[in-house]
């Protein structure tokens, strides 16, 4: 009941300041104890007993260095990243921009991260993860200055390190902020990288004894026949779950808003029905062959349970938060259980 009286102050703040000062007011409560608790209801999806379907979507804490303080909100699991091999900075700011009245916004960060040595680093320091039972994805990229011809190298490089540590691996190939990312979503190029990510995954159980699900997290703007060709892939190679979806680069839905006409992701109410007629399509052409975790433009109960109703099983929140804060989650748990 308390962020109604702080997001004011906190959308006085630039994003990024706000952004900032929020994680490390979570960090500082979980530190002293505090913690919800939605109630329980289980769900197997990617052969992860999930304690709730409510998650947290990646982005909001790229360099898993508050994964204690968000997991005390009561997620059922945490996303974190998305992580590159090497640090970079991310695109120059302004890169973040709250559009309040469409619940949206915009961001062209960049995969902006500390790189992968890390991240791995703060992921070992957690509390939450494999020792305590805590349900934690981790979203792997490529660097920005990394050809797509190459990007399987990336890919692979960060499987590598972050496999012992996750619960699933994300792999992210629909930002919208990196020249050409989005390309790895096509025919041939998706074919080599997840044919290199599926004997990656296989050598790695073999040697550590640990199978690690791998989910692929793909772009709104798909087209129905072209979901269809990346559910085709996915069924093919044997990807274990599909997240549907990122950010949209279509920003007709807040034309003329301050803003609007900024490059980046749009994200939050906006996207939610566009969102939601991928995970639609997605499911059909899946036909129950792998999971979907749905995200996109959720900001209440309702909104989620539509995602459900459309064929996904998990979903998972971000924008939702800066609008609604930690209640949402709550809410979304309710709704869902």
């Amino acid at each position: 009941m308390l962020y109604p009286l702080v997001r004011p102050l906190l959308f006085a703040l630039d994003p990024e300041t706000a952004h900032d000062l929020t994680l490390a007011g979570l960090d500082a409560a979980a530190a002293l104890g505090a913690a919800r608790r939605p109630p329980p209801s289980p769900v197997t999806a990617m052969g992860i007993a999930f304690p709730n379907r409510v998650g947290l979507a990646a982005g909001l804490d790229k360099n898993a260095a508050h994964i204690d303080g968000l997991a005390a909100l009561g997620f059922g699991f945490i996303e974190c990243g998305t992580v590159t091999p090497r640090p970079q900075p991310g695109n120059p700011r302004p890169r973040l921009f709250r559009l309040p009245e469409a619940d949206a916004l915009i961001n062209r960060l960049g995969f902006n991260n500390a790189g992968v040595d890390a991240f791995v680093h703060n992921v070992s320091r957690a509390r939450f993860g494999r020792a305590s039972g805590g349900i934690l994805g981790l979203n792997i990229g490529r660097n920005f200055d990394t050809p797509n011809e190459r990007a399987f190298e990336d890919y692979l490089a960060c499987l590598r390190a972050v496999h012992g540590y996750a619960s699933y691996v994300a792999i992210n190939i629909s930002s919208p902020n990196t020249a050409g990312l989005r390309e790895l979503q096509q025919d041939s190029a998706l074919d080599i990288l997840l044919a290199a990510l599926k004997g990656q995954q296989a050598k790695l159980a073999d040697q550590h004894g640990k199978y690690t699900p791998i989910a692929v997290k793909i772009a709104p703007d798909l087209g129905a026949d072209e979901l269809r060709a990346v559910a085709r892939a996915l069924i093919a190679h044997g990807v274990d779950g599909v997240i549907a979806t990122n950010t949209t680069v279509d920003h007709a839905a807040v034309a003329g808003l301050r803003h609007a006409g900024e490059a980046g992701g749009l994200s939050g109410r906006p996207l939610r029905d566009k969102a939601t007629a991928a995970i639609r399509t997605l499911a059909a052409a899946l036909d129950g062959a792998l999971p979907i975790i749905g995200v996109g433009g959720i900001l209440s109960g309702a909104d989620a349970k539509e995602k459900i109703d459309a064929g996904a099983t998990l979903v998972q929140l971000y924008t939702g938060l800066i609008y609604r804060g930690p209640e949402l989650i709550a809410e979304v748990a309710q709704a869902l259980a």
